[in-house]
């Protein structure tokens, strides 16, 4: 809480909208993931559908998602609750679930798909298919189970850059 607290001093509209932004960029650092491993995995997933995609064009899809309010807000949410549950901050049976990331537990679901449906049905598609086999940073969180807390991360990270590569598939079809 103490970070958005400071974001929103002297801040104008628009700086406390990239003051967000950093701070979203940060909280997931502080977590392991960067810019460039979910721009890595949106190229992977959307390179055979646009052949003249580059890693840049990914890394700035990735931004453009996380300057949104409704995404800042699921990660600052998702990983808040990740580390409350490492403090062992619960009660049972919620402690339990959250450590174990709880296969019937959901609710890391359920928020994630609130990033995903910024950019339509082609997000949903992408999550589902990231959320299964878990590539790259996604599988890499997700075996860090027992190390620290990451229930809500894999699935913030995928429907980041779910929601990434869907923007992509927008912008080329508006192309045509």
């Amino acid at each position: 809480m103490g970070m958005i607290n400071v974001a929103r001093e002297e801040a104008t509209p628009g700086s406390l909208k990239l003051k967000l932004k950093y701070l979203t960029v940060e909280w997931l650092e502080r977590r392991g993931v960067t810019l460039e491993d979910m721009a890595s995995l949106v190229y992977s997933i959307q390179k055979k559908y646009i052949p003249t995609l580059t890693l840049k064009e990914c890394l700035e899809s990735v931004e453009r998602v996380l300057e949104k309010r409704e995404v800042q807000n699921a990660v600052f949410t998702g990983l808040s609750l990740d580390e409350m549950a490492e403090k062992g901050m619960f009660a049972e049976p919620l402690s339990t679930m959250l450590r174990s990331d709880d296969s019937l537990y959901g609710i890391d679901e359920v928020l994630a798909l609130s990033i995903v449906n910024i950019y339509g049905s082609i997000g949903l598609t992408n999550f589902g298919y990231l959320d299964k086999i878990k590539p790259g940073v996604i599988g890499k969180i997700n075996e860090k189970k027992g190390q620290q807390v990451n229930t809500f991360l894999d699935d913030l990270v995928a429907a980041i850059v779910a929601a990434a590569a869907a923007r992509l598939a927008h912008r080329e079809r508006d192309k045509e």
